[in-house]
Parts: structure tokens; C-alpha cells; sequence
């Protein structure tokens, strides 16, 4: 087997599912970004409705990261509360799972078809014209998901691959890399489909996919601190905050795992959809235990911000 090529062919294939998640979602804002904003404003007053908008967004946009830092934009100009943000990003979580979804189904004409529509759409004027774009870079994202399972065939059984994978098998070590990788790639869906294909290729366990789906929730957190860096301190506390929500439902996760495994094996005999199952299943569940708690969690976090602030403030007085 020649590695270089395999490894060339599926960065590249890999680069281009990432250049289409973005464009995708960049087109996409570009239509609905000031009545996203808007809508965030007002459904953001209802903890159900704050849930119920994240995970329609980030279904619609493809990237729990561009909702987030929409969230954190948002908070930051004053236009909703930090509190009021919190439950947006649970139901953002939720959002994610589409990707799960769409990489599980194996829909391989729709992608040729949509890249098509959307070439046609783009010699129209007016209304269609404006949706040509989005329609052609969803389905570039459908077509970049199945080059890469195609390139990844020649390593279904290397000894190599098998070997390092097996790692993933222990809940904690899954997390790790699904984390990893996603923070390097800036990106829970590239990481969320590649754990599902290696899985339905015969290449990662069931228990190691669902650990790195997991693991990528909190890597997804590292584009909201990227976001908030140069914002105001609400913003900060929502990146926080986000992190928080993805370390508890880590934390629930890790005693359950093998519940998990067998609850979702219960479901269905296909291992791709055992997957999106046990990541729908899993961000639900945090979000079901966590969103009564928002409001206590945000007075929390802004009483520790409060409290951190506080103190900097006497030990540079104390210096004077």
C-alpha cells in the first residue's frame, strides 16, 4: 500500500469537507446573519425556545463555532444576557449532531446533485441566483465526506492503523484525540465524520467512535475562546461557560460509556448510525440535566468572574 498517497488523498479530501464547511456557512450567514442576530435577541428570553434556536441555527449553518461566536458577538454588544446565552449553546450542541446524520446516511448522490443544482441556480437571477452558492457548497460537503471514505478504504486492514486506533477503545483516550483533533482542525464535524467513517469501515471500534465524538464537543470550545479573546468580559464568560457545559457532560459521560455502547446497539445493527445515535442521545441528555441549572450557573460565573476581577484589582493596588 502506498501511505504516502492514502495520507496525501485524504488531507486533501479532508481539506476540501473543511473549505466547504466554512464557505458553506460563510455563504449561508451572508443571507441570514442580521435575522439570525435578531432572532437570537428574541428567542433568547425563553430557556426552550434559546434551546430549541441552537439547534435549528447550527442544523441550518453546519457549525456549532459560527453560532457560538454569533452568541458571544451578541452577548458582548449587550443585545441578550449572558444567562440568557446559555441555553443557545446547549441546543447548539444539539445542532451538531446533524453532521452525524448526513455522514451516517450515506447519501451519495445528493452531493453530485446539489453541486449540480446549485451550478444551475447560479445562472438564474433574483432569489435563486442568491441560493446557488450555499446549495453548492452543502453539496460539495456531501461529496468531500464520501472522497473520504473512498481514500480511506486501502487502510481498512492495516495492522498499523488498527494498532494505533485501538488506543481509542478507552473512553478517556477516545476524548483526548476527538478533542485533539478538533481543536487542531477548528472543527467538530471533520472530526464527528471521520470517527464515523473509520467506524463503519471496520476500522475504529464502536466504543472508541463514540469517545472521540464526545472528546470533540470540548474541542469544538477552543474557536469560542479564539472569538472572545479580544471582547468584553460577558463574551469571556460565555466561552467559559461553553466549556463548562462540554466538561460536565464529559464527566456524566465517562461512568456511562458502556450504557451507552449497549443502549445504541439496542437501536440498530448499522455501526454509522450506532454512532449519530449515541451522539444525539448523549447532547440531549446534557442538555435535559443541565438547562434547569442556567440561571444558577450563569450567577456562578459571574460571581467567580466578580471575585477574580476583585482580587487582581487589590494585588495591584497592594504593589502601588
Amino acid at each position: 500500500m502506498d501511505w504516502l498517497k492514502v495520507l496525501v488523498s485524504v488531507i486533501a479530501a479532508i481539506g476540501l469537507f473543511t473549505h466547504s464547511l466554512e464557505s458553506f456557512s460563510e455563504k449561508f450567514l451572508i443571507y441570514v446573519g442580521g435575522g439570525l442576530k435578531s432572532a437570537i435577541g428574541n428567542l433568547s428570553q425563553n430557556k426552550l425556545k434559546g434551546l430549541f434556536f441552537g439547534f435549528i441555527a447550527t442544523a441550518l449553518v453546519q457549525s456549532s463555532s459560527a453560532v457560538v461566536a454569533i452568541v458571544i458577538s451578541i452577548v458582548d454588544s449587550g443585545v441578550i444576557t449572558f444567562s440568557n446565552s446559555l441555553p443557545i449553546l446547549l441546543g447548539s450542541n444539539i445542532g451538531t449532531t446533524i453532521t452525524a446524520w448526513l455522514v451516517s446516511l450515506k447519501i451519495e448522490a445528493l452531493g453530485i446533485s446539489l453541486i449540480a443544482l446549485g451550478f444551475i441556480l447560479g445562472h438564474f437571477k433574483g432569489r435563486l441566483a442568491m441560493f446557488s452558492k450555499p446549495v453548492f457548497y452543502l453539496g460539495l460537503i456531501l461529496f468531500s465526506l464520501d472522497l473520504i471514505s473512498e481514500n480511506l478504504e486501502p487502510i481498512k486492514d492495516s495492522p498499523a492503523m488498527e494498532f494505533m486506533l485501538s488506543y481509542a477503545t478507552t473512553p478517556i483516550i477516545g476524548i483526548l484525540i476527538g478533542a485533539l483533533v478538533t481543536a487542531i482542525c477548528q472543527s467538530s464535524s471533520v472530526t464527528i465524520g471521520l470517527a464515523i467513517i473509520l467506524c463503519d469501515s471496520g476500522v475504529l471500534g464502536l466504543s472508541g467512535a463514540i469517545a472521540i465524538v464526545v472528546g470533540s464537543n470540548i474541542g469544538t470550545t477552543s474557536t469560542a475562546y479564539i472569538a472572545a479573546i479580544k471582547l468584553k468580559q460577558a463574551a469571556k464568560r460565555t466561552a467559559f461557560a461553553n466549556l463548562i457545559f462540554n466538561a460536565i457532560g464529559v464527566i456524566i459521560y465517562l461512568p456511562l460509556a458502556s450504557l451507552f455502547v449497549i443502549l445504541v446497539q439496542n437501536l440498530t445493527n448499522v455501526l454509522a448510525y450506532q454512532v449519530a445515535y449515541a451522539h444525539l442521545f448523549f447532547n440531549i441528555l446534557i442538555a435535559i440535566i443541565l438547562i434547569p441549572f442556567t440561571n444558577k450557573i450563569a450567577i456562578l460565573l459571574e460571581r467567580k468572574t466578580l471575585s477574580s476581577i476583585e482580587s487582581k484589582d487589590s494585588t495591584i493596588n497592594n504593589k502601588k
